[in-house]
């Protein structure tokens, strides 16, 4: 018995005698087909061939060698049977068998159609040029004032408040720095005074012949010692309303007067780009601009006029608390420092009960949290 030839990289498909594939044998080799192909050859690599149901070759794959690129592949060429394509094509809903070729492909899944987002970029584009073009037009506007060409909005009455609000900040400012160095040198005072009044305590104990005298000595100095704390504790009070007065009430007022400034510069700016515009030519092209240079304006008007309005109360406000603070405040370091030069202690201390101004002990530390429960 002569034995077959055997083929290289083929296999044989049965046929039954009416020219279909048998089915068990056929999804036999249709699951083979898919595993049996090595890692990294493509479809692109397999060639199926039919000549007819007395070929030999019916229904027989012949593996080539590898050809093109991983990343391209080349399409691949199928010419299996009218009965293997058919098979093939109704196998799974993941293979696709166009016109022309049998082209296995994966289909992808559902695609998601989303709404069309609003692009942040182009606003913040917007929001750029239109600060962009604010700017040019305030700064165009500080020049032209500078340089005596362009004209300004002047409220008289409301300037002149602000101008003698701040040369009152620069006033009470050097009193604030005058007070602090006053109660840096009574601090250095007052603990030289404790410290002489101690060693006049030790030299009393120590020496019998002069106990007296320096007993009267150390008396004094712990006395004065005593009155100087009080007066000091009366001016750090003092220099902690006068600074919240200068630093936070008159500066938060200032910061609005900043503000009201700005506004002015902006309407000053508007203003003047709507008497240009109204000068020049009116035809179809300037039209637009000298409305949108109206509109504009107008926002700005409003703007400024707000900002007037809240520096006005904002400085009414001011002067009745300035006064007000100002009032208790100069009572107080007056009373207090003419109670200690005259050696008045009850009156000092009948001073610091007015105003309600409690004294650290010096040398005793705050309570702990177990002694404050």
């Amino acid at each position: 018995m002569a034995q077959e030839s055997p083929k290289n990289s083929a296999a044989e498909i049965p046929v039954t005698s009416n020219g279909e594939l048998e089915d068990s044998r056929e999804r036999s080799f249709n699951r083979d087909l898919k595993h049996s192909l090595p890692v990294g050859l493509g479809l692109s690599e397999t060639q199926i061939t039919s000549h007819g149901f007395d070929s030999t070759k019916e229904g027989v794959i012949e593996a080539g060698p590898f050809q093109g690129s991983a990343a391209s592949p080349i399409s691949p060429v199928i010419s299996p049977s009218n009965a293997a394509a058919s098979r093939l094509a109704g196998q799974g809903s993941d293979l696709i068998i166009p016109t022309g070729g049998v082209r296995m492909q994966q289909k992808s899944g559902p695609v998601v159609l989303a709404d069309e987002v609003k692009n942040p970029a182009m606003e913040k584009l917007e929001l750029v040029r239109k600060w962009s073009l604010n700017t040019y037009k305030c700064t165009r506007q500080i020049i032209s004032e500078k340089l005596g060409r362009g004209s300004r909005t002047v409220d008289l009455e409301l300037e002149a408040q602000i101008d003698i609000l701040r040369d009152n900040k620069k006033k009470y400012e050097n009193i604030l720095r005058l007070a602090q160095t006053l109660s840096t040198q009574l601090y250095q005072m007052v603990n030289t005074q404790r410290q002489l009044g101690d060693a006049f305590a030790d030299l009393s104990l120590k020496s019998l012949e002069l106990h007296e005298e320096f007993g009267y000595n150390a008396d004094t100095q712990k006395l004065l010692a005593k009155n100087g704390d009080i007066l000091l504790g009366a001016i750090n009070f003092f220099i902690a309303s006068v600074n919240t007065l200068v630093n936070k009430t008159i500066e938060d007022t200032l910061m609005t007067v900043k503000q009201y400034e700005s506004a002015r510069i902006e309407y000053d700016a508007y203003r003047t780009d709507l008497e240009e515009l109204n000068l020049g030519p009116r035809d179809a092209n300037t039209l637009p601009k000298i409305e949108q240079s109206q509109q504009l304006f107008q926002v700005h008007k409003e703007k400024y006029d707000k900002m007037r309005n809240d520096v006005s109360i904002k400085l009414k406000f001011l002067e009745e608390n300035k006064v007000k603070v100002l009032h208790n405040q100069l009572v107080l370091f007056h009373n207090a420092i003419a109670a200690y030069f005259s050696g008045n202690q009850k009156q000092l201390e009948q001073t610091l009960k007015q105003f309600h101004i409690k004294l650290k002990t010096p040398g005793v530390d705050a309570p702990s949290w177990l002694e404050e429960q």
